[in-house]
């Protein structure tokens, strides 16, 4: 019908997936290790800068007053919940690190229909 929004199916299989801005989780290991990650209010303070910025792990380490190695161990609970990304970037010396996210939503499906 004209001026009806078109809906993208979820997938209702166990796993994390992005679409649009939400990150969808669904089974139990899945909704732990996204739980996991979202239960520190040094990772929440992080996604919260990343959701405006793109930044380095100096850059990360500075915003949440640690060392690099404690934000580049930080940052890689965040990737592997799914809740930002990295790439690769040339640097003055060598390459970065750059952390950024477009998740603004988090859905925790509990029990998935049949």
């Amino acid at each position: 019908m004209v001026g009806e929004e078109s809906r993208e199916k979820i997938v209702y299989k166990p796993g994390i997936y992005e679409r649009n801005g939400e990150l969808i989780v669904i089974g139990d290991t899945y909704i732990e290790r996204v739980a996991s990650a979202l239960a520190s209010p040094t990772r929440l303070k992080i996604l919260r800068y990343l959701m405006n910025h793109e930044a380095d792990v100096g850059d990360v380490a500075k915003i949440v007053s640690q060392s690099k190695a404690n934000a580049s161990a930080q940052i890689r609970r965040l990737e592997e919940a799914g809740l930002l990304k990295t790439m690769y970037k040339p640097g003055q010396r060598g390459v970065k690190k750059i952390c950024t996210t477009t998740i603004r939503e988090i859905r925790i499906i509990l029990s998935p229909p049949e």
